[in-house]
């Protein structure tokens, strides 16, 4: 059987740090990988002139795993998000975004476990339409919902659940204001929810999955939803287990798939050996479960909670005073 073979974008700041670290623990665990490096963002600026070179594109296209660092897309200065355009050049239209509570983060809460499914491609980031009028006083976007793609990201979210054995999907939306493009969505929603009788079905308006999500987390199991309601929600969940730091993300195509770590570059720190590098360890056991390693992945996850909940040569932002590399061996140790 051929070795995988993944490709990785180290990324910028702080990425190469907490890339290396990933890597360093599937090694330890036993992970037989091939690993073939590639540049994007300010790296690949510096190197190349261009943000995303085309022999990047080749070789996601080629190997079809990816494991992604922080990339930093310039502000203000015309270029397009590197982030975006990797979601739409390989069609990855679902972004998995889990949250589980650690033991020993300072986290409010110590029992969240919720999955966001977000669709990646289309609605407010589908960069249609953006027109901002010659005296600059008006600006105009277009949001765009396919029927396809919705019934595409809903019976994601239900397969997800059946597999992984959840109760319960939340539809969140907002089609009592946006009643063609969020009632289009809704509408599908409901009729795969009628396809799945084994899981309960719920809709939930965006606002008040907003307040719930913070007064009774518990409600939830997975939620489904559009682009930029589920770009905010993610984030949400994420706080209520610590802060994106502790959480990974997964962007899912028919034939590609990308796992990254979805905080940012944190350029301030770059360098420096103080990077929590737990999402993109958690982004590398989702790849895991994508492969079908689930029992690599479980054995990586329990040896990373027991980090955390131990203190063990944990990071500042999780209470201890080591670095990245401690942090990792505390990991290695426990392999």
């Amino acid at each position: 059987m051929a070795k995988q073979t993944i490709t990785v974008i180290k990324g910028d700041g702080i990425g190469p740090s907490i890339i290396d670290s990933a890597i360093e623990i599937l090694n330890a665990a036993g992970c037989d990988f091939d690993y073939e490096f590639v540049d994007a963002g300010l790296t690949a600026l510096e190197k190349t002139g261009e943000l995303l070179p085309k022999e990047t594109l080749e070789v996601i296209e080629k190997n079809k795993i990816t494991l992604k660092g922080p990339l930093t897309t310039p502000v203000g200065e015309g270029f397009t998000s590197i982030n975006v355009t990797l979601r739409k050049q390989f069609g990855l239209y679902a972004n998995v975004r889990p949250v589980k509570s650690f033991a020993g983060t300072k986290a409010r809460y110590d029992d969240i476990d919720i999955i966001t499914i977000r669709e990646n491609t289309q609605g407010m980031y589908s960069g249609l339409g953006q027109v901002v009028s010659e005296d600059g006083n008006e600006a105009e976007a277009m949001s765009k919902i396919t029927r396809d793609g919705a019934e595409k990201i809903v019976t994601f979210a239900y397969e997800l659940a059946r597999r992984e054995g959840r109760k319960k999907v939340t539809a969140v939306h907002k089609a009592n204001i946006l009643k063609s493009t969020s009632g289009l969505f809704l509408k599908v929603a409901r009729e795969v929810g009628e396809r799945y009788p084994d899981i309960e079905s719920a809709e939930m308006i965006v606002d008040a999955t907003c307040m719930k999500l913070v007064m009774t987390p518990e409600e939830f199991d997975v939620i489904v939803t559009t682009n930029l309601f589920g770009d905010i929600l993610s984030d949400l969940c994420a706080g209520l287990v610590g802060g994106l730091g502790m959480a990974p993300g997964a962007n899912i195509g028919e034939n590609a798939a990308i796992f990254e770590a979805v905080h940012g570059s944190a350029p301030d720190i770059a360098g420096k050996n103080l990077a929590n590098p737990t999402s993109v360890i958690l982004a590398s056991i989702q790849m895991l479960e994508y492969l079908e390693m689930g029992e690599t992945a479980d054995r990586i996850r329990n040896a990373v909670a027991d980090v955390i909940k131990t203190g063990d040569r944990t990071t500042r932002d999780l209470g201890g005073s080591h670095g990245t590399t401690d942090f990792t061996q505390a990991v290695i140790d426990r392999l």
